[in-house]
């Protein structure tokens, strides 16, 4: 039997991070060796198991990336914007691969991963669930065929403590459209004697309430018909699920910049012989 794939987690102590260590301590092929939370969390010191609730690993929680990376194989994170580069940076160094859902990043960040991209493999997605990244594909086919004579509008809903809008994952579904028509620019809601919508538009909207964990509609809006496209998370198991195999995916890899749309296999071709 070959060895665990070993990982430190960057955000360890966060929602996702514990989501993400309880789901690997399961799994027969991973093996938690770092975990890496903020200077100033009540967390550090701790065992990252017993946070996940999953019981004693003999991981504790670091506030240094660097030596949370001795060993590791691959990194996830699922941190704060703020904290992005000095996770990227260490693991350049390190020579580990990551995987990351942090959303958010400036665009020096942006420039930061191209570059960590020369050197390790990096798989940046703004939501790691697989159906997610179908919907792209899926939105992008739509459109392709059905022209411009469709409106595009983009509604997400999450839960009541959500600080931010839109989504980074509404804004990744709103870059789908803009690859195909690229005239499109984004409308953030609509209010007062605003005239006639233009066929430019992408209209953004948010819905918060409740304990919605996220869902996301794609309105493809033509003159004789409406289509509509459509993803609803129903557990948070489904992020840190695709972040697990984003890392067993990325660790395959040679140095680059990856989607998860990466780890789908490709179209089959008809032999020509």
């Amino acid at each position: 039997m070959s060895e665990p794939l070993k990982l430190c987690l960057f955000g360890a102590s966060g929602r996702m991070g514990r989501m993400i260590c309880a789901l690997a301590s399961a799994a027969p092929d991973l093996s938690i060796v770092g975990a890496v939370g903020r200077h100033d969390s009540p967390h550090l010191g701790r065992d990252v198991g017993e946070l996940a609730g999953v019981g004693p690993l003999g991981v504790v929680v670091d506030a240094d990336p660097s030596s949370a990376l001795l060993g590791a194989d691959a990194v996830i994170d699922f941190s704060l914007a703020s904290a992005f580069d000095r996770m990227l940076r260490a693991a350049m160094q390190a020579g580990v691969p990551v995987v990351s859902g942090t959303t958010r990043l400036s665009p020096e960040s942006e420039a930061l991963i191209d570059k960590a991209a020369t050197k390790i493999p990096v798989l940046w997605a703004p939501n790691t669930s697989l159906g997610i990244s179908v919907l792209a594909a899926t939105v992008k086919q739509a459109l392709a065929a059905l022209g411009a004579d469709y409106d595009v509008e983009v509604v997400e809903a999450h839960h009541n403590q959500k600080a931010d809008a839109p989504s980074g994952t509404a804004t990744f579904l709103a870059e789908a459209a803009r690859e195909v028509r690229p005239e499109l620019r984004a409308v953030f809601g609509r209010e007062g004697p605003i005239g006639k919508r233009s066929r430019d538009e992408i209209g953004m909207h948010a819905l918060r309430g409740g304990g919605v964990i996220g869902d996301h509609t794609v309105h493809l809006i033509g003159p004789h018909d409406r289509l509509e496209l459509t993803h609803r998370a129903m557990s948070r198991e489904l992020f840190a699920a695709g972040a697990l195999r984003a890392a067993r995916f990325i660790v395959t890899r040679p140095p680059g910049r990856y989607a998860l749309a990466d780890m789908f296999p490709s179209e089959p071709h008809e032999d020509p012989a």
